[in-house]
């Protein structure tokens, strides 16, 4: 049976009361350069994203969920995005917010949990990363988690200091045709 707890943590859909720390997520500048944001986001349009969080990932095409650790405290959070029903793949990005909640198998929990649930609930066929070129950590995640790096985006983000490689894994469900 599927569950989406692990031994570590536990995924989950976003809560009204995930206001707060979707609202420091959202407006760390550090993280803009991988998520694309170009503006701080306010309370009040975060509190409408949050009132249309129940929607369906076939009409939005992204699933977003909270990482939990099992004191209920949110430590994260993992995407599915560019939903694909047609040609059954999806992207998948994770966020873990705090340095001492890194390496210590959180994420790779956490996007195992997800690509479970993607690969026997929603029946996708394959899940695709994008990940810069500098982050070796994420790089070394995802490779241990059976993606194979198929290509290389050539100077694909913008950023203070000039352009940077995004490299694209890819991952394929060999239980479906």
């Amino acid at each position: 049976m599927l569950s989406l707890k692990g031994e570590q943590i536990y995924l989950r859909a976003l809560e009204p009361k995930d206001l707060d720390f979707l609202y420091q997520l959202e407006n760390d500048m550090s993280i803009w350069e991988i998520s694309g944001t170009l503006k701080p986001y306010s309370k009040k349009v975060l509190q409408l994203y949050l009132e249309n969080a129940h929607r369906d990932i076939y009409d939005v095409k992204q699933l977003r969920l909270c990482i939990c650790n099992h004191c209920d405290d949110c430590i994260g959070l993992i995407d599915l995005f560019d939903f694909d029903p047609k040609n059954r793949r999806a992207g998948i990005g994770i966020v873990i917010t705090k340095t001492e909640d890194r390496n210590k198998g959180v994420g790779a929990e956490a996007i195992s949990l997800l690509c479970d649930y993607a690969f026997s609930i929603l029946d996708l066929h394959q899940l695709y990363a994008n990940i810069l070129e500098e982050n070796k950590s994420s790089i070394h995640l995802f490779e241990k988690l059976g993606f194979d790096k198929i290509g290389v985006k050539k100077e694909w983000i913008r950023t203070n200091s000039g352009f940077k490689n995004e490299i694209i894994f890819q991952k394929i469900n060999s239980n479906v045709s």
